[in-house]
């Protein structure tokens, strides 16, 4: 008989079901359809799913007719919510801001750009932060953009399938003969010198890709991605092209990041207003592939990743989070715990002797018993646990220094 292992507490890098709040349509069968899967099969509390009166026919709120629906709604949200997710595909925008945007900081003009200007700045821009709304009062908000009930349901099983999975993947990034479009290339080196023993990466001059399968990343600067009927795409993809309206989801002279969706892809971000080329109106690579590869969320990542997000549009599958999780590697003297949430720095393992299950209930918490304080390093990326063994273990990351 397969012996079974302690039970692992990790510490907290992405968000939780309970944290999320899912928005739908009152009136519009498909959006309410979305919210109440969602509800049963990522478990989120029956309280959290929240309806609201918008026309599921238009593609633009009014700013006014959205404070009226958005202080309805806040007054519904308990502090407990740090993010949300809206069951729709469009409306997409809100006045002159992205409709997650306007979710995420409520309706402000400095949000906005009615031409090649840059615009506010996020505060959860490459943060560390596991609590978006308790630290900057946002909750960042991603789209479960689908046309048909049947693709919202894909998208939403794919990000489950995606949990724990810790693939390797194959990271594709492109620079086109649109150079206007690729200058996103800047981030590349970075790239390649952080994620080259990571994943199978292709940092490629080309148009496009075509017969690959395994994809995990994609990113790529043009008005139309070729090839995507050829391609394969692993649970929990993050796949984005940086053009002028992918983000107007439903009616765009360009390609909807809502085709990446329907190739397979788990997430994707596009501009709903006009944005320019500046790169901080766009996802960083760098930035997104780094915090999803340490645990975040699809939502935390791609929203971590853009620094001025007001005309853009996040979609996709929130909670996706193929890098949260562990895998205990047994030896003749020792338990190896080895996850990719694991960041340089010390960290203090829990447990208690009567090896009582509920971790921060009050009685684990009056006998929690400190097993031991190690580091985590370039050299050393597992921690371990040493006989006697107990049954459950919690994981606290004290600091960034390890001595």
């Amino acid at each position: 008989m397969a012996s079974v292992g302690p039970v692992i507490e990790l510490p907290k890098v992405g968000l939780k079901p309970s944290e999320l709040a899912v928005i739908y349509i009152e009136g519009n069968k498909k959006s309410e359809a979305i919210a109440y899967y969602y509800q049963q099969h990522r478990k989120v509390p029956f309280e959290n799913i929240i309806g609201i009166s918008i026309d599921a026919n238009k593609t633009i709120i009014g700013p006014g007719e959205f404070a009226v629906q958005k202080k309805l709604l806040d007054a519904q949200l308990s502090d407990n919510v740090q993010a949300l997710a809206l069951a729709w595909e469009k409306p997409y925008q809100v006045g002159c801001m992205s409709v997650t945007a306007a979710f995420t900081f409520g309706y402000n003009v400095a949000y906005c750009a009615t031409s090649c200007k840059k615009t506010r700045t996020s505060p959860y821009y490459n943060s560390i932060s596991v609590a978006p709304y308790r630290d900057f009062e946002m909750r960042p908000t991603m789209m479960i953009a689908a046309e048909t009930l049947d693709d919202a349901t894909q998208l939403i099983d794919r990000g489950i399938a995606a949990d724990d999975t810790q693939p390797l993947g194959r990271a594709f990034l492109l620079t086109t003969s649109d150079k206007t479009r690729s200058v996103r290339n800047v981030f590349f080196d970075e790239v390649r010198k952080n994620f080259k023993d990571t994943y199978d990466l292709h940092i490629l001059n080309s148009e496009g890709i075509k017969n690959h399968s395994d994809i995990l990343f994609y990113f790529t600067g043009t008005t139309f991605v070729p090839y995507l009927d050829t391609l394969s795409f692993l649970p929990g993809a993050m796949a984005d092209h940086l053009t002028s309206a992918g983000g107007q989801l439903t009616d765009s002279n360009q390609m909807s990041a809502m085709r990446w969706l329907e190739a397979g892809a788990t997430g994707s971000y596009g501009s709903a207003i006009e944005p320019c080329n500046f790169v901080q109106k766009f996802p960083n690579p760098l930035l997104a592939m780094w915090h999803y590869g340490f645990g975040a969320t699809m939502l935390e990542a791609y929203w971590k990743s853009v620094h001025m997000p007001g005309q853009g549009n996040f979609i996709g599958e929130p909670l996706a989070s193929p890098f949260n999780g562990y895998r205990l590697l047994r030896k003749a003297d020792r338990i190896e715990v080895h996850s990719p949430i694991f960041r340089q720095g010390r960290y203090r393992i829990t447990s208690n002797e009567d090896g009582l299950v509920g971790f921060n209930t009050p009685t684990y918490l009056r006998s929690m018993n400190q097993i031991s304080t190690q580091s985590i390093t370039p050299y050393r990326r597992h921690l371990v646990l040493r006989p006697p063994y107990h049954l459950n273990y919690k994981i606290e990351r004290l600091s960034s220094r390890a001595p």
